[in-house]
């Protein structure tokens, strides 16, 4: 029986433990989480928007599925993908709504 009970909070810890999975959306940044730049008007467009709030005003980037927005982490260069339509690999930590990014490509 204490075999059990010792064995108990090692399965909870790797039944918590979060799987990679490829996640799709559109990149923009936390001051303008739905991908709507229309009031912000920091640039011509989406990407520049998303640029300028992130590079001005410290805002986070994000990937916006059409329902949820979600923080993105990590050292991939989520500049480059501002304002487009992209898939995230990427582990998702469900309390924060943070994906901690492994890669990022262009959605097909």
């Amino acid at each position: 029986m204490k075999k059990v009970i010792l064995l108990l909070p090692l399965l909870v810890v790797v039944a918590s433990a979060q799987k990679p999975q490829t996640f799709a959306g559109t990149i923009t940044d936390s001051m303008c989480a739905r991908a709507d730049h229309s009031k912000m008007k920091m640039g011509s467009n989406d990407a520049e928007c998303a640029i300028a709030c992130a590079d001005s005003h410290g805002a986070a980037y994000v990937l916006y599925d059409g329902k949820t927005s979600y923080t993105l982490k990590g050292k991939t260069e989520l500049k480059k993908f501002a304002g487009q339509k992209v898939q995230v690999m990427g582990t998702l930590d469900p309390k924060t709504s943070t994906i901690q990014v492994d890669s990022v490509s262009a959605a097909k």
